[in-house]
This record gives structure tokens, sequence and C-alpha cells, in this order.
């Protein structure tokens, strides 16, 4: 999952930036809500975690254009991560587009809860276990299993299979892992897509005994658990 971190108190968002990207989110940060919206129009984000408290465009302006304007792709999760406490602000905020909000300060334990209860909301309807047959995926102990046997997998091949597993059987391109899997760090010419769909197929197989993603000729991979 891509995520945009937006907030002016830099040591904050470079802070919150390397938590999430030590879990397996790919995570871009700008610092300011004209930055985020030049962003937002240019990239596919699955989550904003967006601060209201900025000196040029306000988190509040930004969520409203994100959710009104055409630029935008309106089902992008926004977080406001916010220092304005008072419940007028809070319904503020909600009523114009954000679907949660959390107070500064506050703990990165639970800033990454709020994270997973987003993002899995539409894709999982709340779970916190992804399942696909047999195949299980804690995303808040970060585990995979298989019939109960833990299957060891890096950070970043658990976020591969988190989003194959939320858009099980549809045909995903590499330029579209490559979106939300990976961040604006890497390198748009790397192999770096297709070598780790390789060696997570690879585990995945060794450990079930089926071949669950699959190359689709001139179009990108499909992930499906086996039936039966």
């Amino acid at each position: 999952m891509r995520i945009l971190v937006v907030d002016d108190e830099v040591e904050l968002a470079d802070a919150i930036t390397g938590s999430l990207r030590r879990e397996g989110y790919a995570v871009d940060v700008v610092y300011g809500g004209q930055d985020a919206l030049e962003r937002l129009s240019i990239n596919p984000y699955d989550l904003v975690l967006l601060d209201l408290s900025m000196p040029d465009v306000d988190g509040l302006e930004v969520c409203r254009l994100v959710r009104t304007d055409p630029r935008f792709d309106p089902s992008t999760r926004i977080l406001m991560v916010t220092a304005r406490d008072s419940v007028d602000e809070r319904v503020q905020g909600l009523d114009d587009g954000a679907d949660d909000y959390l107070v500064k300060p506050f703990a990165l334990r639970e800033l990454s809860a709020r994270v997973r209860t987003v993002l899995r909301r539409e894709t999982t309807g709340g779970d916190a276990v992804l399942l696909a047959g047999e195949l299980a995926l804690d995303t808040a102990r970060q585990l995979v299993s298989w019939s109960d046997n833990q299957i060891d997998l890096t950070t970043k091949e658990l976020a591969l299979l988190r989003y194959f597993m939320t858009h099980e059987g549809e045909v995903l391109s590499q330029e579209r892992l490559l979106e939300h899997v990976w961040d604006e760090m890497l390198d748009p010419f790397t192999n770096t897509a297709r070598v780790t769909v390789g060696t997570l197929r690879r585990k995945l197989a060794a450990a079930t005994g089926h071949a669950m993603i699959e190359t689709v000729i001139g179009a990108g991979y499909r992930f499906t658990a086996p039936s039966g």
C-alpha cells in the first residue's frame, strides 16, 4: 500500500515516514499542502496522513479538494493527524471527507494501528487477518501462515502479498505494483518488482504446494488462492 505523509513538522513527518517504511509500506513525504496536491494529482495513493495546520494550503482544504476535484482520486483514504483536538474541529474534518482523525501527540504504535484499520475497511470489511483459502496474513502482527504453519517473508514480500490478497483474481501490471507497493525512491527502470514477485511466488509454492501467483503474459500477475 502506498501512503503520502503531509506535515510541515519535518522531524515528525520524517519519523512517521521511517516508522511506516519499516512496516513495509511504500511512503512518500511532503511538508506542505500545495506539494501534497501536486503529488496527489500525479501518483495514486491508498492513504494520505494529513496534518491540518500548514502555512500554505490548510489540510481541510486539501481534504475537500481530494473529495471534490476531478483531478484527484476520491477513493483515496485520508487520516487526519493534527493538534486540533476540539470536538467541532474533529467533526469538521470528518464531514469534509476524512476517514479517521488522530490527535497529536500520539504513539507511533497507535498511528500504525489506525493506518491498518483505515486501509483494510474497504478491502477486507475490517478484519485484521486477510484470508485466501488456507493462507492467512495477520496485518497487525505481520505474520503469514498456511494451515497454521508460518511462512517467513521479508518486509517487502509481506507488503506485496498484502496487495495481492486485497486484489485477489485481478490482473495487476508491474507498473501498478510499483505504484502501490514501492515509493518514489525506487528507480522506475529497476527489475525489483519482477524479482520480488518471483521470490514471493517460490516461497508460497514451497510452503503450500500451490502456484498462487500466475504470470499473465503481456499484462502482469494474478493472485488466486487454491480452491478445495
